[in-house]
């Protein structure tokens, strides 16, 4: 993959830390922003090596959301046809997969959040497993105050988050939401008294999670996004399922036996994808 300009990744201890790395720019959502996550994403989830991925950001905010520029020129959304007008629907279709990627991804992603979550960084850490925040982050609908409808998952994924007399009292309005009052919600986890301590909280969690089998980090994150979608009843056929597919006695013996030993344990790598298209068959 080619050198990132809008992030750094590193991996380490089997922990992805992804961090937004325009801070002179708010790490607003450029179209680069958007190829080079869908591609990181990509590479994160064929690999197998990380278990957990941390998404962070440089600078005061988070993320000041879509870029002024990104509707600007070549994919500009053109509205003076149907022709046109449909044609938004593929491109809102390519923005929204990419942080469906997270969603998606074989291993939790935890997002650690500071300053301003605005706009579009709103529907990407809704895509997140969990989410920590500074004391002075906040959360905003930003798309009202511009005149258009949020439009990438904030507002299919928000009320499965936090009431919906939240959700439609943020997005007829576009006011700010303050972290404690995200927590009381349970849009955050944790609220953090600095970026600092959120980004180590975040880390520390990631280490946990990391100490546990892949596989069955995977299966229970299949697991409750199935049952958050799914009537009781579907769901836990589902369950039989997956745990049927992904049981190992192998996997339960270690866990105890460390446990008994007071040692980490020791568990094999989720296997690496590969694509059909690449087998060179």
């Amino acid at each position: 993959m080619n050198p990132l300009t809008c992030f750094q990744l590193s991996i380490t201890d089997h922990i992805a830390h992804l961090v937004l790395s325009r801070p002179e720019a708010m790490n607003t959502m450029n179209p680069t922003f958007w190829r080079e996550l869908d591609a990181v994403l990509t590479q994160i989830h064929q690999a197998g090596e990380a278990r957990v991925l941390v998404i962070s950001s440089s600078g005061k905010h988070f993320s000041a959301g879509m870029a002024l520029e990104t509707f600007a020129g070549a994919i500009a959304m053109d509205d003076q046809s149907p022709e046109g007008r449909a044609a938004i629907f593929d491109l809102l279709s390519d923005m929204q997969a990419t942080f469906t990627k997270l969603e998606n991804l074989r291993i939790p992603v935890i997002a650690s959040i500071q300053g301003g979550c605005i706009g579009g960084a709103v529907d990407m850490v809704t895509a997140c497993c969990i989410r920590y925040a500074s004391a002075e982050a906040f959360f905003c609908i930003q798309e009202i105050n511009i005149g258009m409808v949020a439009d990438v998952g904030t507002i299919q994924r928000l009320p499965k988050l936090v009431p919906l007399a939240v959700v439609k009292e943020l997005a007829y309005t576009g006011r700010r939401l303050s972290a404690q009052k995200a927590l009381g919600y349970g849009l955050v986890n944790e609220v953090f008294a600095s970026q600092e301590a959120m980004l180590a909280g975040a880390l520390q969690c990631a280490a946990e999670i990391a100490s546990k089998p892949p596989v069955a980090i995977w299966g229970t994150k299949q697991a409750i996004h199935y049952a958050r979608d799914h009537p009781v009843d579907d769901a836990l056929k589902q369950m039989g399922w997956l745990q049927g597919a992904i049981w190992s006695n192998q996997h339960v013996r270690e866990a105890v036996s460390a446990m008994k030993d007071k040692r980490p344990a020791s568990f094999p790598a989720l296997s690496a994808l590969k694509n059909f298209s690449d087998s060179g068959l």
